[in-house]
């Protein structure tokens, strides 16, 4: 499925260097400049969120990962080996012997079990990853046990591909958690999870010092890490918004890495031999949701319509130039079953015509929620120009990421602007987000993805979701995520517009910054400088 992307390490090209005239940062230090506004939490149980995800993928180790030294290839994390029953129901997990936990306790069996059992316990945001297997609160701690401290069994009740169950225990949710530790910090009966929110208590290449939100993350280097202890003893991530800050930090020296700047602030670099720029293919795709609670985007006309009020081809070249590429389904270009099709252009006539059609000929108002960050901000007020185009009147709301998503968890937006991005690497994955919704009332007690954000509800398209997840021919599964992605494509509640290609900035000391398609094969601890 990775093949047909090409990965790169973000390693500084073999440049003289002229003398420092700006301070450098400490050498077993490596300081990144992002945007971490969206962090909500750091318990792997709740953390949906790109850069939180990001942290955890080096503070605790998972079931079965990407390894930094080859993130094309799913292999064991804590588990050493995997061997799976005929039916396809049962899984037997051997643990790695002589693993520990940053607090010094040994990693067995017994904690994988914990960490899965308090996902579902726990119900928050990604549990759909692994509730999608069977496992309730009620059947849990029959279905996932730990006969001893080397062995994990694992029973579903699905009949999933062994492949897609490797998969969902390679996502966030797989990460195991020092049991020990988490049960020393209960309280009323929630598994350590007010005290993981803000601490780390994992077997990752570093361990969680400190998060001060909207300012900083802090890590510390894990001596036993069973890849080695890394060359940077600390990681600081720092909380800069602004693309242009970014940059003038990175031409400075003041930081390492800097990963929000926009196609102006990287054309304002060319030709400094100390920043590298290195483009890394993305499986993050931007899109507009459209929540069909709202009585105007309840006709598919409607929703047809507003995708051709945007002006996708001019925000790539003039926003995003160089960070994106058009992409409108909803599974990312360069993976296997990835549909390629981009029907969708700016024709205001088009929308104006499909908007009659559907009632609305001089068009509405109606709110459009965006990140106040860099490019959403800027394409926010693109799709505001080209909508009014057609008597459609865009009222931008910019908020801080966080508090956007919470509002789209709670589907009270109309439109809203945000990202997506795969929690492991099988279109199920996305599928799942966009087009299956099995519980379209506002008290779903289950998993709430994107279908139920948007409040879009097609009994036909779970069928077919369920079909393809379930479905062995590689071939056959493969058409039909082909067919359900054109499906939502032109009937779902989505604008997707472009899949983006991260334009990473590095000081051309720094060697081996691993930067992947999503933010769980982000990794620090290969990185020298």
């Amino acid at each position: 499925m990775l093949k047909s992307l090409r990965f790169a390490l973000m390693a500084g090209a073999l440049v003289a260097l002229a003398p420092q005239a700006f301070a450098e940062t400490p050498k077993d230090t490596l300081v990144i400049a992002e945007n971490i506004d969206d962090i909500i939490s750091l318990d792997p149980a709740e953390a949906y969120e790109l850069s939180g995800i990001q942290v955890l993928a080096n503070t605790y180790d998972r079931i079965m990962r990407f390894e930094p030294t080859d993130i094309t290839k799913l292999v064991g994390g804590v588990a050493e080996s995997v061997t799976a029953s005929e039916d396809g129901k049962t899984f037997t997990f051997k643990i790695r012997s002589g693993l520990k936990f940053t607090s010094g306790n040994p990693v067995r069996a017994g904690d994988a079990a914990f960490s899965l059992r308090r996902v579902i316990k726990l119900n928050k945001t990604p549990v759909f990853l692994i509730s999608q297997l069977g496992w309730t609160p009620e059947n849990v701690d029959q279905m996932v046990t730990a006969p001893d401290d080397s062995t994990l069994v694992v029973k579903v009740g699905v009949d999933f591909a062994p492949s897609l169950v490797y998969a969902l225990l390679s996502s966030v949710v797989g990460s195991v958690v020092d049991e020990k530790t988490a049960m020393e910090h209960e309280k009323n009966g929630d598994f350590g999870y007010e005290w993981l929110k803000t601490n780390s208590a994992g077997s990752g290449a570093y361990k969680l010092k400190a998060w001060k939100p909207n300012e900083s993350v802090v890590l510390e280097a894990n001596p036993d890490y069973r890849g080695g202890e890394a060359a940077m003893k600390r990681v600081v991530i720092r909380h800069v918004p602004e693309p242009a800050a970014q940059r003038l930090l990175i031409e400075k020296g003041d930081t390492d890495v800097a990963l929000n700047m926009t196609g102006d602030q990287i054309t304002g670099l060319k030709g400094n031999a100390d920043v590298v720029i290195t483009p890394s293919p993305q499986a993050l795709l931007y899109y507009i949701g459209m929540n069909v609670k709202t009585k105007e985007l309840q006709d598919v006309r409607v929703r047809q319509a507003l995708r051709y009020l945007i002006d996708y081809d001019g925000i790539v070249k003039s926003i995003m130039q160089g960070g994106a590429q058009i992409h409108q389904s909803f599974w990312a270009s360069g993976f296997w079953a990835a549909l390629d099709d981009n029907p969708y252009k700016l024709d205001v006539e088009k929308a104006k015509s499909l908007l009659k059609e559907a009632g609305y000929p001089d068009g509405f108002s109606i709110d459009l929620d965006a990140p106040n960050s860099s490019p959403f901000s800027n394409i926010a007020q693109s799709v505001q120009a080209t909508m009014a185009q057609a008597g459609v009147k865009v009222n931008i709301i910019s908020s801080e990421t966080k508090t956007l998503l919470t509002k789209y968890r709670a589907r009270e937006h109309k439109l809203l602007m945000i990202y997506w991005g795969p929690d492991y690497m099988d279109p199920h994955t996305n599928a799942d987000g966009f087009a299956n919704n099995g519980d379209n009332s506002d008290a779903a007690s289950k998993g709430k993805p994107l279908a139920w954000r948007n409040s879009w509800y097609d009994e036909a398209v779970n069928k077919a979701t369920g079909a393809a997840v379930q479905e062995r021919d590689e071939a056959k599964r493969k058409q039909m995520y082909l067919d359900l992605q054109k499906k939502v494509l032109d009937e779902g509640p989505y604008a997707i517009m472009f899949q983006e290609t991260k334009l990473v900035a590095t000081r051309a000391n720094v060697k081996n910054f691993i930067f992947g398609p999503s933010a769980d094969v982000v990794y620090y601890n290969l990185t020298t400088k």
